[in-house]
């Protein structure tokens, strides 16, 4: 039987007017990989189921969120590298969360929100979830804040949402909001940060677990150099890209660790 064709997939920050940046990235990557003797696709990945994606026995290169990958992906992955970006609220291989409410909405502490609408971009979503509740655990008072949590499916979903008043407070990625702000200064203009979540490790590159040591090897170089080739200072001026970190399992601990705290303030669910 045929092997299976590697894939490439890089879902997290893909928005449509950085598609072709990172196309042009992974281009210069796949074409690093072939000449290591590397089968690489030529094309990215897009669409689909991403979980699924993330488990894929084939996957190359992907790319996913701290939340999930300590909750579940931890033995299906490897850590390539974490991304370093040139984005406010990042620093080094962190980043946090922005919080967000309509411009129009005069309040700005978090605890005058008490019984307002929630938007999350998904329950799995170390930015737009878990550093939320961390960030509403010491107002919420061992007791549920919002009057209703909605789950809008994207950062862009959950900026929508605020800006529209359907809902009243977000936690938006910050590299997200930084490059929704690029394409659309309307919509970010429409919105105010409230408050800033602290720091957790930022969303990896990943590979198969399944992949021999030496493909890892030969993908991890392969970023490396990317991330140094001149010719593709474009392409990561357009992605926010600065630089990469080698980050371990027990790096990503401490976004287990801001679970627990949430838990311990008596704030395990946000609600």
């Amino acid at each position: 039987m045929k092997a299976a064709a590697p894939i490439a997939a890089l879902p997290m920050y893909d928005f449509p007017d950085i598609a072709k940046a990172n196309d042009e990235f992974w281009a210069a990557m796949a074409g690093r990989l072939r000449a290591a003797g590397v089968e690489a696709p030529a094309h990215l990945t897009r669409g689909g189921d991403i979980e699924a994606q993330w488990r894929n026995p084939d996957l190359l290169f992907g790319q996913t969120c701290g939340y999930p990958y300590v909750k579940g992906l931890r033995d299906d992955v490897v850590l390539i590298a974490t991304p370093e970006y040139a984005c406010p609220g990042c620093e080094g291989p962190d980043h946090r969360s922005f919080i967000v409410s309509r411009s129009r909405d005069l309040r700005r502490d978090l605890a005058a929100f008490r019984g307002a609408v929630a938007a999350i971009n998904s329950p799995l979503s170390n930015t737009g979830m878990n550093l939320f509740r961390a960030a509403i655990a010491p107002v919420a008072g061992d007791a549920a804040f919002f009057a209703s949590v909605i789950v809008t499916g994207s950062h862009h979903a959950s900026l929508e949402a605020i800006a529209a008043g359907k809902a009243d407070l977000a936690a938006i990625d910050c590299v997200s909001f930084e490059l929704i702000a690029r394409a659309k200064p309307d919509l970010a203009a429409r919105v105010a940060i409230v408050a800033k979540s602290q720091l957790s490790p930022g969303l990896p590159f990943i590979a198969s677990a399944r992949l021999p040591a030496s493909t890892i090897a030969a993908v991890r170089a392969a970023l490396f150099a990317a991330l140094s080739d001149p010719g593709l200072a474009g392409a990561r001026a357009a992605l926010g890209l600065e630089g990469a970190c080698v980050l371990t399992r027990a790096d990503y601990e401490r976004v287990i660790d801001i679970e627990r705290e949430a838990e311990a303030a008596g704030y395990a669910r946000l609600a």
